[in-house]
């Protein structure tokens, strides 16, 4: 293997590792202010909000396919189903409109 290629991918490991391990080992055996906890309790639903929306407009040429798979994904995921139900069903309906489009 090159050199090249094993440096950069312990260079790679490392700059992956750190931001992990460095709040780690600072904030052990101590509380954040209550503030503090609920703001990061929310950095995860905002992190997927600006993964998911722009994927949802851009996903075709046809705005409807993004809209219709995200309102049928929201729908089934909103009565509780885990997340393969609501992917495939997503998919379904995906299949569906894009046969009736194509007719």
């Amino acid at each position: 293997m090159n050199s090249n290629i094993l440096m950069m991918i312990v260079g790679m490991a490392v700059v992956t590792y750190l931001p992990r391990l460095i709040p780690f080992v600072m904030f052990q055996g101590k509380e954040l202010p209550p503030f503090v906890q609920a703001v990061l309790k929310n950095v995860p639903y905002a992190t997927l909000g600006a993964l998911i929306v722009p994927g949802i407009f851009l996903i075709n040429e046809d705005i409807m396919y993004g809209v219709i798979g995200a309102t049928v994904a929201f729908i089934v995921a909103y009565f509780g189903a885990n997340v393969i139900l609501v992917v495939v069903s997503s998919i379904a309906a995906l299949s569906v409109y894009s046969w009736l489009v194509g007719q």
